[in-house]
């Protein structure tokens, strides 16, 4: 056996000594960063410091862990996936607004951002339909007059089971615009569930540039049922009746809508039919002002619901107010009627200016605004939500006709409308 000297001895203490305080360095420094919040050890983010007026108790570790985690360990599936921060961040908003379960509050990245502000200045490429959630399925509210997906055969009220072959099941409705949207000329599919029909089917559509309607009057024979004898121009009928057709609440159709009203006053006839059958509303001070034809200054129009406010916001008539008692009025609607179609239908109806005959309507009475986060993102937002003068929450089941009449698809293909002509039934009896 070989002894060691005392040299060897003191060296070798003096490298286990060196080892055990590595070891023990590295251990610290391994707790020590466990210690460290995630957000600081997250460096390719700017902007992590918490918003003095952001009042919230929830703790954010858990997101900043998993940030950390994703950029640490994620190795993306395909060559093409995008894994880069900026989506993470666009992805994160968008999984904040959807976990509010509310179709209309919705995050738009850049892309999307700029089809949402071209579709609000009317005019764009698409198929020309307003398509919502409701009973968590993707609905059509309403085609848009002249459009390829009226000419196509969509309805208000069609669920959108698939788009191009893809599942539209717990798709957002913004998801479902971008797929939907597309270059004029190119096609796209829609597999469609139809009340009366036993199974799905699909519907191609080919995109166009779409350019909103928003009126237009109409004048037909005396005879209810009969075809013969029309004539256009004047809004007219031979009966009496006056027909308005509104087909959106756009900036302009205040003053469209007036137009329409002084050709209606210098008709003679003191009935009216107005057309909201497939309106998806629009803003709601267009609303506010058309009701305001019919209404004395101060009856309320709409009431408006605004989280964490003492007060609700009460929208009044301006007070125009311009027919007598002796106006006789019926309003159209169903389930395409939304929004401010609602809004002016329900104000109308209680405050006994105008009966509505139809169908029940959509139940879209929610405020949105539209909030830019940057230059090139925006957030839309339900703000506030609508009640009729008498109190009535539009968002629960929409409004229920007065009086109630289906149209039939057998009505569509023969093209009869009995809706319009029970509206006129109750202003000539």
């Amino acid at each position: 056996m070989q002894l060691q000297s005392s040299g060897e001895k003191k060296l070798q203490s003096v490298i286990i000594i060196g080892l055990l305080l590595v070891g023990s360095f590295y251990a610290g420094a391994v707790w020590g960063e466990k210690q460290v919040p995630a957000i600081t050890q997250v460096m390719t983010v700017s902007g992590k410091e918490m918003q003095e007026d952001l009042k919230t108790e929830t703790d954010f570790a858990p997101f900043w862990e998993a940030w950390k985690i994703l950029n640490e360990k994620y190795v993306p599936a395909t060559t093409t996936a995008v894994a880069d921060d900026q989506h993470k961040l666009w992805g994160a908003i968008g999984g904040l607004t959807s976990s509010l379960k509310d179709p209309y509050t919705v995050f738009f990245p850049p892309e999307e951002a700029k089809l949402f502000e071209s579709e609000i200045n009317g005019n764009f490429e698409g198929v020309g339909m307003e398509i919502g959630i409701k009973d968590d399925v993707l609905t059509v509210i309403a085609p848009v007059k002249g459009t390829p997906a009226e000419r196509a055969g969509i309805r208000p009220g069609d669920k959108i089971l698939k788009i191009n072959g893809e599942v539209s099941m717990n798709m957002r409705v913004d998801q479902a615009v971008k797929l939907i949207r597309g270059k004029r000329g190119t096609e796209v599919a829609l597999t469609i569930f139809r009340e009366g029909k036993s199974e799905p089917f699909e519907i191609k559509i080919v995109r166009d540039v779409i350019d909103i309607p928003t009126i237009d009057t109409e004048m037909k024979s005396g005879k209810v049922a009969s075809a013969g004898g029309e004539e256009k121009g004047s809004g007219l009928r031979k009966n009496g009746v006056f027909v308005i057709r509104l087909y959106s609440f756009s900036q302009g159709s205040p003053r469209l809508f007036q137009n329409a009203l002084r050709e209606f006053a210098e008709s003679g006839s003191n009935k009216l039919v107005l057309d909201l059958r497939g309106n998806p509303g629009g803003f709601l001070d267009a609303a506010v002002k058309m009701a305001s034809w019919f209404l004395p200054a101060g009856e309320i129009v709409v009431t408006e619901d605004s989280r964490g406010k003492t007060e609700k916001k009460i929208h009044r008539s301006l007070g125009n107010d311009v027919f007598t008692k002796d106006l006789k009025m019926v309003i159209l609607v169903n389930n395409g009627s939304a929004s401010a179609s609602e809004i002016l239908a329900g104000a109308l109806r209680e405050h006994g200016v105008a009966k509505l005959v139809g169908t029940r309507t959509f139940g879209k009475g929610s405020v949105q605004e539209l909030v830019k986060l940057t230059p090139e993102t925006s957030l839309k937002i339900t703000v506030a939500r609508w009640f009729t003068p008498n109190g009535v929450s539009i968002s629960d089941g929409g409004l229920t006709p007065d009086v109630e009449v289906k149209l039939t698809a057998e009505d569509i293909e023969k093209k009869r409308d009995p809706q319009m002509d029970k509206a006129i039934e109750l202003l000539t009896k």
